[in-house]
């Protein structure tokens, strides 16, 4: 009999780096150009199945990037099972907001909660300002999971979010998972590039 299991995913990142888009792509395989800004946040969800048809879903809490909305944050994050944390590829100063992001997780979040640093707009490497080396040893250090991503071709969106899947704890009892939209225990991050977790690619994203 396969199992199900849901788990609570929150997307963080400063305003405009795609988060809205990467989260359109992984549920309704969708791009649009032309998105106006998350206010407060939006709420999605979107099921993967593994290899050994285990199925994973995800209750997905798309936030606000703008600054305005930054305090509703811990309402969205409290309890998550899981994170991705995005920046763009093409603004450095975005990854330092991710930074902040993946601190305040550390600090406040669930201790065993699953982050992963996601850079999108891959896209478009020919204007990056982030490489691929710096986002994936600071990764490394803080022992996050790591990849870039296109929202605008979808290039790496559903393998990270299946990468997450597979690192969450599916051990428990399906009793004491299923349904219950967050997860007890499990390990405090991910074990980094070490799977396909969308092909550090420089493929095309925009949004």
């Amino acid at each position: 009999m396969s199992k199900q299991f849901q788990f609570k995913l929150v997307l963080l990142g400063e305003s405009a780096v795609g988060k809205s888009s990467l989260v359109l792509r992984f549920v309704k395989d969708q791009f649009d150009d032309y998105r106006e800004s998350t206010i407060g946040a939006a709420f999605l969800t979107q099921t993967v199945t593994l290899e050994d048809q285990t199925t994973v879903k995800f209750e997905i809490w798309d936030t606000a990037g703008q600054e305005r909305y930054k305090s509703l944050a811990p309402m969205y994050y409290r309890n998550a099972n899981c994170a991705v944390v995005v920046y763009d590829i093409t603004q450095s100063a975005s990854l330092e907001k991710a930074r902040n992001w993946i601190r305040e997780l550390q600090r406040q979040a669930d201790p065993s909660i699953v982050i992963a640093l996601c850079g999108n707009k891959s896209d478009l490497s020919a204007r990056r300002q982030v490489s691929e080396e710096e986002a994936k040893k600071y990764a490394e250090e803080e022992g996050l999971m790591w990849a870039e991503t296109s929202a605008k071709t979808g290039e790496g969106v559903s393998e990270i979010f299946t990468a997450i899947a597979k690192k969450l704890p599916l051990t428990a009892p399906p009793s004491a998972r299923t349904g219950a939209g967050r997860a007890p225990t499990g390990p405090k991050s991910v074990d980094l590039n070490k799977q396909p977790a969308g092909q550090n690619s420089n493929e095309p994203c925009n949004c």
